[in-house]
């Protein structure tokens, strides 16, 4: 039998990858619009204005800027 803490580390899933505008810069946080209106606080390093890939709180990196793009239907 392997370790316990390990299987059930397997069982979560893992935390999401999130996009969006930082909007405010602190001293190692930045806090971040979400594109459905809400807001986190993340870890890290931005400009304000720039858009981040956020995941569990941390920054991981600047998202490239892609205009949006609306379909009808």
């Amino acid at each position: 039998m392997g370790n316990l803490y390990q299987q059930f580390r397997a069982l979560l899933p893992e935390a999401p990858l999130q996009a969006g505008a930082v909007i405010e810069v602190g001293a190692g946080v930045v806090t971040v619009q979400l594109p459905g209106g809400g807001r986190l606080k993340a870890r890290g390093s931005a400009e304000a204005g720039q858009t981040v890939f956020v995941r569990d709180g941390v920054v991981e990196s600047v998202a490239p800027s892609l205009p949006v793009v609306l379909i009808e239907i």
